[in-house]
């Protein structure tokens, strides 16, 4: 089993290397159409075909460039009024001859759309009547019998990507507008979410003067519940942190260390991040540092927040 398993991969693989290998201007004319496409990129195929045609229009449109599936039996009863003259239009079929593939090409031909075949036959009348027409064709299934498509999906699947990816750098779609485009996800939420998001504000920021006794950074921690508290100076600048552990520490060394001044136990330079940065920066931080708050700053070093681990998690980022 694991011996065939291993010689239909092989098959597969070898069938997108041969593909690779067949690349021509055709591929790169099929990229500009579809950049130059003021409308939707509508895919349409049938069988195993249309399940692949499927996922081709589906990560077309999670990449930045409008499209949708047409299945070619329902757009022969109505659903080709889905189908503008701004559109172009991507046809899978691996034989080439689909009847319900082909009979929806004089309604594209009488709209004018661009036509893109994916097709293991370029002599095949889907082939001749496209403008441009990519070849997906492998010798042999990796089906025993030669008759389940099993290489030639995988193959028009791999066209797909190839064309989306190099589609998707054409129109310099980053990071960000692909996480506008998937917000439920734990992409989105990493690439979206800001620490300004999360971070808590005003009167719930912890935070002492240098001149105040530690007994005050005391209070303070207890009261605000973030395990540590901001240190600054008369002019309200951080100057440094006071945690739990450095309170710790100076109750097993000093006998009386409340009378203490918080300017002197705290902990200077502390780790700092600002609202604007991603919330998964600051996952990153404390998970680097291995603490579970962090201090909000602006420009001038002004606490203007506190974020916690536990904000973090509830906006599903870890």
């Amino acid at each position: 089993m694991l011996e065939r398993a291993r010689g239909v991969l092989g098959m597969e693989a070898e069938a997108i290397l041969a593909m690779a290998e067949r690349l021509d201007e055709g591929f790169v004319r099929a990229v500009e159409l579809m950049f130059a496409c003021r409308g939707r990129v509508v895919v349409s195929g049938i069988g195993k075909s249309g399940m692949i045609g499927r996922k081709i229009a589906a990560t077309l449109a999670s990449t930045g460039a409008p499209a949708l599936f047409l299945h070619p039996a329902e757009g022969s009863h109505g659903d080709l009024g889905m189908v503008t003259r701004q559109d172009v239009v991507m046809l899978l079929s691996n034989s080439g001859e689909t009847w319900e593939v082909l009979a929806l090409l004089p309604v594209f031909k009488r709209l004018g759309v661009p036509l893109i075949a994916l097709t293991g036959r370029l002599d095949s009348t889907l082939g001749r009547s496209s403008d441009v027409a990519l070849d997906i064709g492998v010798a042999r299934e990796a089906c025993p019998m030669g008759l389940a498509p099993t290489s030639s999906t995988t193959a028009a699947l791999a066209m797909g990507d190839a064309l989306a990816v190099c589609l998707l750098e054409k129109r310099e779609f980053g990071p960000e507008q692909f996480a506008f485009l998937h917000p439920g996800g734990s992409l989105g939420r990493r690439l979206l979410v800001r620490v300004a998001d999360r971070m808590h504000t005003g009167a719930r920021i912890p935070r002492v003067r240098e001149s105040d006794p530690v007994q005050n950074a005391l209070f303070e921690m207890t009261a605000k519940r973030f395990g540590m508290t901001g240190v600054v100076d008369a002019e309200g600048r951080l100057t440094g942190v006071i945690t739990d552990g450095d309170l710790r520490r100076l109750l097993e060394r000093e006998k009386d260390p409340l009378n203490r001044l918080a300017g002197e136990i705290m902990t200077r330079h502390p780790k700092v991040i600002a609202a604007d940065a991603l919330a998964a920066e600051a996952v990153r931080v404390m998970e680097t540092l291995k603490i579970t708050s962090l201090l909000v700053v602006s420009g001038e070093q002004i606490p203007t927040g506190v974020i916690h681990l536990h904000d973090l998690l509830e906006a599903g980022l870890l």
